[in-house]
């Protein structure tokens, strides 16, 4: 239909930052007070950022045959380039080529007709038909989703994940199973709209509460019917980690959760911040906001940041800090109740049993 294509080219020129004033400011006002267009604009973000990492993937490619073939040439190796291999690589992705083809021709259409289409003048009717269109265009549109994830199977090069235009991610956890989380305050700076991601995949959304950028801690609160409450299995600690202690961390610096672990390297972190500590730890942009546990499954931090001088210097903020966060929040209003846990229930328990009980609580931090 005509305005489903309409309606993709809008949240298109949302997300790439190409709309005016006036129109944005529709928009966004559509996406508070309309659930379902908002929930469409997350939804379009990530199938856009697959589009985006399939290309990259391709090019990737592209430059590995590039080079064995100057290789072959300059006589540097003697095996024959693999040109079945090619082949079927060329046949395997044809229709995903073909399918981005296809959606960048739907996008440039309709132009003409999006600002009547967006204009503030639509009938209570035209808003009622508006909805069943961004229903159809949900379910065409995961269907999509669906088809181009069938053609992601094995070989693949490492994961790249490019920047979109006003997007942010990180990881978050649950400190009070009735849906309150942590992040880091920089992983939700500016953000219009929160949705986290658990690792089933579901999509709930959230709202901020609290942010602290001086402890880089954002105290989250789940506001889904959807939710179901859940008892957390590990505490929170409010006295300090001990220096040479052993951590562990997970994360999302993908799309799926990632394991990591090290130890504490230091009592403090960038130039004697007492509000933080130094951890030796593998960790990535997406692990900002995970928590960090020692070896009782206890949380004694927050993963901050990475110092991009040092190789392998990594910074948390301390877990007193989500304390100090959860007080702030009581002298603003006494109309939130927030229970964290501070006994861990995994203690003594293999590392793989303490992971699978904790995991649930972890979630993917997508700030719009």
């Amino acid at each position: 239909m005509m305005e489903d294509v309409q309606l993709l080219e809008a949240i298109e020129r949302y997300i790439q930052g190409e709309m005016n004033a006036q129109e944005k400011e529709y928009f966004e006002e559509l996406r508070r007070t309309n659930p379902e267009i908002d929930q469409l604009v997350v939804e379009q973000t990530h199938f856009l950022r697959q589009i985006g990492n399939y290309s990259d993937r391709k090019a990737f490619r592209s430059l590995l045959q590039e080079t064995h073939s100057k290789l072959l040439e300059n006589g540097e190796i003697k095996t024959e380039s693999p040109k079945v291999k090619v082949m079927q690589l060329v046949d395997k992705y044809k229709r995903v080529l073909a399918l981005a083809a296809s959606i960048a021709g739907l996008t440039a259409l309709a132009i003409s007709g999006l600002v009547s289409y967006l204009t503030p003048k639509s009938s209570p009717v035209e808003i009622a038909q508006l909805k069943k269109e961004i229903n159809a265009v949900k379910i065409s549109q995961k269907k999509t989703q669906n088809e181009i994830n069938t053609f992601k199977t094995a070989d693949k090069p490492a994961e790249f994940r490019p920047a979109q235009p006003g997007k942010f991610g990180g990881t978050g956890f649950l400190i009070d199973g009735k849906g309150y989380l942590v992040t880091s305050a920089h992983v939700v700076a500016k953000a219009d709209s929160i949705y986290i991601i658990n690792t089933k995949g579901q999509y709930f959304k959230a709202k901020t509460l609290h942010v602290n950028d001086n402890t880089d801690i954002a105290i989250l609160k789940i506001v889904d019917d959807r939710y179901q409450p859940i008892r957390l299995p590990y505490g929170i600690r409010r006295a300090k980690a001990e220096l040479g202690e052993q951590i562990f961390t997970l994360g999302f610096p993908r799309t799926e959760i990632v394991y990591n672990e090290g130890y504490l390297s230091a009592k403090t972190g960038f130039n004697g911040d007492t509000i933080a500590y130094q951890i030796a730890i593998s960790a990535n942009p997406g692990n900002s906001g995970g928590p960090i546990f020692n070896h009782a499954g206890e949380v004694i931090g927050v993963l901050s940041g990475k110092q991009l001088t040092a190789e392998g210097v990594v910074f948390s903020s301390q877990s007193k800090n989500i304390f100090q966060a959860l007080e702030a929040i009581k002298a603003d209003t006494t109309a939130v109740t927030i229970r964290m846990p501070t006994q861990s229930n995994v203690k003594g328990i293999e590392r793989v049993q303490q992971i699978k009980k904790i995991e649930e609580c972890i979630y993917n931090v997508m700030s719009y």
